[in-house]
């Protein structure tokens, strides 16, 4: 998985008007100490992930204008069998936060096939902010999304069709009537278990449609109340760690202001298949995404460890950068 280091970190004035779980720093905070808690707060989550055997790269980020950065989730998914896409954002000043550094490290440790890229729909008005406006359920294959200005329902047809999922769009809203910004805070899809805040559908048809589609494969559903939701109870994660022989260990990753929400029937039920995993951030919470949206999961295959063999031409190329494919080195030494 890949978090991103965000060392200015900040609540991002250009999305508090749509976001209702963005909050501002408390009275007295300069952006200083706002920016180290932060960073203490994300060392922590990498720490704890990494200790539950999960493999974590971390990537600084210096750059004073990318308060959000610390969120990849929404630019950045990989999927099974080398697909890795790229995507569309809302707010303009979170459009830099694609870097090529990350798509770089991704083509050379593991297998990347194909990079679909859809941000060029910016100019347009058209977003799907990845896996914040969408949240997918990989055994399934149902692209889950709740409508709003950050996932645009013909990209989200697209990506399916690309991708190979089912779409499941909806509206969902707060108790005021105001809409989910991000599917991921209502919900979260794992292998056996998800957390979902299917009383935020107000449509009954469509809330039972979504159930039934969760659970036809035997999944339980742990039904989230609003309230736990504000405590970013359906913004947690499945991730599969490894244990020190090796053994798959999955674990359901959230803060520890989701895990204190829980009640006991409801902890019990997500620790049948997977251990959950919190950390306090209260600090990265302020800005309207928890836990779930720091990670960007990498669902590609390894590459070996050791180096392939180069051909000759590629040797000469690394040993000559002025020739252009090298072959006339190679020419050269073949010549009688």
């Amino acid at each position: 998985m890949i978090l991103i280091r965000a060392e200015r970190f900040k609540p991002n004035p250009a999305t508090a008007a749509d976001n209702a779980f963005q909050h501002d720093v408390p009275a007295g905070q300069d952006d200083d100490e706002t920016a180290a808690k932060a960073l203490a707060e994300m060392d922590a989550v990498a720490e704890a992930l990494r200790a539950a055997g999960v493999r974590v790269h971390v990537f600084s980020d210096e750059d004073h204008t990318r308060p959000d950065s610390v969120f990849p989730n929404n630019w950045l998914s990989t999927h099974a069998g080398g697909h890795v896409a790229v995507y569309p954002m809302y707010a303009s000043n979170r459009r830099h936060e694609r870097r090529a550094d990350v798509l770089e490290l991704l083509k050379s440790e593991y297998r990347v096939q194909t990079i679909v890229d859809y941000s060029g729909l910016e100019p347009d008005g058209i977003f799907l902010e990845g896996t914040g406006a969408m949240v997918l359920d990989h055994v399934s294959r149902v692209a889950y999304a709740a409508r709003s200005h950050r996932a645009d329902t013909h990209v989200l047809e697209r990506f399916c069709t690309d991708f190979g999922y089912e779409p499941m769009a909806f509206d969902a809203v707060d108790h005021d009537g105001v809409p989910v910004y991000h599917t991921n805070v209502m919900g979260c899809v794992g292998t056996d278990v998800a957390l979902f805040a299917l009383e935020l559908i107000p449509d009954k048809h469509r809330r039972e449609q979504v159930r039934e589609r969760l659970t036809v494969n035997g999944r339980t559903v742990v039904e989230l109340t609003e309230e736990q939701v504000r405590q970013f109870a359906g913004n947690a994660v499945e991730l599969c760690g490894r244990t020190n022989d090796g053994r798959r260990n999955y674990i359901m990753a959230m803060s520890a202001s989701a895990h204190r929400s829980l009640r006991q029937d409801q902890i019990d039920e997500i620790e049948k298949s997977c251990t959950i995993v919190s950390v306090d951030i209260p600090t990265i919470e302020l800005a309207g995404g928890s836990v779930r949206c720091m990670i960007a999961g990498i669902h590609l295959d390894r590459r070996p460890a050791a180096e392939p063999e180069l051909t000759e031409a590629v040797e000469a190329i690394d040993e000559h950068p002025l020739t252009a494919d090298g072959r006339d080195v190679v020419d050269e030494e073949l010549a009688p």
